[in-house]
């Protein structure tokens, strides 16, 4: 099995936005002035006047980036709203609150700090459809050029940002919904999330610890968040906390980890909330997943008489696959999880705050309620290549999977896929047996590895 929308189809854009390492092309000071510039073309209409929001995490070459970005949009003749260190979903959200024709967040997610991208929502506060970015790589062709100055755009500094999204995080949950007594302990990544989310939760009632709070432009995901969630693990478990909760970088994933200090990943917290709804009779129509999600998720669902279906790996296409079917809830196992009744991107702390309240309301804990689902499983190895290409296009690939998928027989299944911001493919083998499924994707990622085009 393999992802088919692996091949590259534009020459920046990757599945989620623009990334790389600060200084490498495209992610460079003069890059990012011109592409502030072709997204103000893209993004503005004629007779009013336009303006974009513009969010970063806390890399230190935010700043460098959203002074570029800024000087490219004003020559475009776009105002922009500047809000400083906010996460991910808060660009979205403030999108649509202040009707801004577009956001932009200079982020790269749960990667270290010496790598920085762009990400784009739309006014509407969603991913841009490719389309759009393909217009903005067509712009980006064009040679940039200035507005008469009366034009030019203005900049604004949004002070209140912080807190308008704090009071948004709150509103997605019931007036009664309480956490009074409930300690947890929050890992922020040294992100975006650092100065909102022990907020959040505090103003709920929650007793509230943090690590990962504290970030100097350097140390953000490092050795603390969704990708490292070793020191929240520990930090449970030493401060007898009743679940800890792991952001990434941008605040877009959430993690958590039950009081015994075991993981609970992306596709058991969709599940979790999921099943309650179910329960509850809230929950309208199915879940989307992807190719990479457990099968054990779709299992699980099966037995609770919960539809399911998979979207390409990205939660841009799991949003896309749910307004196709009307339904709300879907996610990818790395903590994306989409609520689309709650918000309209992936928010590592709505999402959080939505199993809160599965748990509340059932009157359980994290640990009884992921019970329902056993994971299979699961490998994933990421090959760096030279460059990026649709493996099922190696002939030699294609037939080492046609013989792992033969091994395997119905038990088993596997994907390869190339990443979509950076040179590697990504293989993974699920069935029931991890010894062999570990030896499946071992000897794939082999082939991988010396295969040539």
């Amino acid at each position: 099995m393999t992802d088919k929308s692996a091949a590259v189809t534009r020459r920046y854009f990757g599945t989620d936005g623009i990334r790389g390492r600060v200084g490498d092309a495209p992610i460079t000071p003069d890059f990012m002035l011109r592409l502030g510039w072709a997204a103000g073309q893209a993004f503005k209409r004629d007779g009013q006047r336009n303006s974009v929001i513009i969010g970063k995490d806390t890399r230190l070459s935010g700043y460098m980036f959203e002074s570029a970005l800024e000087a490219g949009l004003s020559a475009a003749g776009v105002d922009v709203k500047l809000l400083g260190p906010m996460p991910t979903p808060a660009i979205a959200y403030l999108t649509r609150t202040f009707r801004a024709c577009a956001g932009i967040v200079i982020s790269a997610s749960h990667n270290p700090h010496y790598d920085n991208g762009i990400k784009f929502f739309s006014g509407d506060g969603t991913k841009l459809d490719d389309a759009l970015e393909a217009e903005i790589e067509r712009w980006l062709e064009q040679p940039v050029t200035v507005c008469e100055s009366a034009d030019l755009g203005k900049a604004f500094r949004v002070e209140d940002a912080p807190g308008r999204y704090v009071e948004f995080c709150k509103s997605t949950v019931p007036n009664e919904f309480v956490l009074d007594g409930v300690h947890i302990v929050l890992d922020c990544a040294h992100g975006a999330t650092y100065h909102v989310a022990p907020k959040v939760f505090r103003e709920l009632g929650a007793r509230v610890s943090v690590i990962g709070g504290d970030p100097d432009g350097l140390n953000i995901n490092l050795g603390v968040g969704s990708t490292h969630l070793e020191a929240l693990k520990e930090a449970v478990q030493q401060r007898n906390a009743d679940l800890g909760i792991a952001f990434d970088g941008d605040g877009d994933r959430v993690l958590m980890v039950d009081k015994d200090g075991s993981e609970v990943d992306g596709d058991e917290l969709i599940y979790v909330i999921a099943a309650q709804r179910k329960k509850a009779g809230t929950l309208k129509g199915g879940v989307v997943g992807t190719l990479m999600t457990n099968l054990g998720v779709e299992l699980a669902l099966q037995d609770q008489g919960i539809p399911f279906e998979r979207a390409k790996v990205g939660d841009r296409y799991v949003m896309e696959r749910l307004l196709q079917r009307g339904w709300l809830l879907g996610g990818e196992g790395s903590g994306h999880l989409v609520i689309r009744d709650c918000t309209t991107t992936g928010d590592g702390i709505v999402s959080a705050l939505q199993v809160l309240l599965a748990c509340w309301r059932a009157d359980k804990t994290l640990g009884e309620l992921r019970q329902g689902m056993t994971k299979l499983p699961q490998t994933m190895i990421n090959v760096r290549v030279g460059e990026r290409f649709d493996p099922m296009s190696r002939p030699d690939i294609a037939e080492a999977v046609r013989k792992a998928e033969d091994h395997l027989g119905a038990a088993g299944r596997i994907l390869l896929r190339a990443s979509g911001t950076e040179p590697l493919i990504r293989v993974m083998a699920e069935g029931q047996d991890a010894a062999v499924i570990e030896q499946v994707a071992e000897e794939l990622a082999e082939v991988v590895g010396r295969s040539k085009a």
